[in-house]
């Protein structure tokens, strides 16, 4: 399988690549808006992986060629551009594209992080809403930690929650969410449950915000 990371050059689109590309057989295709920038961020992944003598597959692409090349495309940009994001490449996307988006709206004062959902209700649903009509949308990834996820010295124990409208779409992103080693994925019913996982990072960030051993503090359901 193809999965396409859209702004794989950064945040939590970086640590899902290194991951991805380490943990699962899949080709990695990282997508920017300027495909050079891709290709040496891909480079950079390489040398990290070729460190741990781990092999992947994984390419450089702008943004629309990735996303043309993938049966997966995540949309790993910050959430004010996630929109914009989607409508650039829409021609790129068809009905056996599964479209997932991690991104979450929050705005900061001095006391911490809060959750600033969009007027469609959250992110993802924002996604659903410029998507092509026929693309299913999936939203995971939300809760993650950026950093934790970079760092491949650090063993993962966290769950991420999954919710989609399409059975089959969820089917697929759960299968890649569990291959990532120490990762659990948990379905958490359809798109109109978004803004409940959502609302938990801006929770996590401010957890490790208040609390010095806790930097990249995640969500584990027991």
């Amino acid at each position: 399988m193809r999965i396409a990371l859209l702004g794989g050059t950064g945040d939590i689109g970086e640590g899902l690549a290194l991951r991805l590309a380490r943990d699962t057989d899949h080709e990695i295709l990282i997508g920017s808006r300027d495909p050079e920038k891709a290709r040496d961020a891909v480079a950079g992944y390489e040398d990290e992986l070729a460190e741990r003598d781990a092999e992947a597959d994984i390419k450089g692409f702008g943004n629309e060629m990735a996303a043309d090349r993938a049966d997966v495309v995540i949309v790993s940009v910050p959430p004010y551009y996630v929109g914009d994001t989607v409508e650039a490449v829409a021609d790129s996307l068809d009905s056996d594209t599964v479209l997932v988006t991690p991104a979450v709206g929050m705005q900061g004062d001095e006391d911490g992080l809060h959750y600033h959902p969009p007027s469609a209700g959250s992110v993802t649903e924002l996604v659903e809403q410029r998507a092509p009509d026929g693309v299913s949308v999936v939203g995971a990834f939300h809760n993650l930690a950026a950093d934790a996820l970079a760092n491949l010295d650090n063993e993962l124990d966290l769950d991420t929650l999954v919710v989609a409208d399409d059975d089959a779409a969820a089917d697929t992103v759960l299968t890649i969410a569990n291959e990532i080693v120490g990762l659990r994925a948990l379905e958490a019913g359809p798109l109109a449950n978004a803004a409940e996982v959502e609302s938990v990072t801006p929770l996590v960030i401010n957890i490790a915000k208040y609390n010095d051993d806790m930097h990249d503090v995640g969500v584990k359901w027991i």
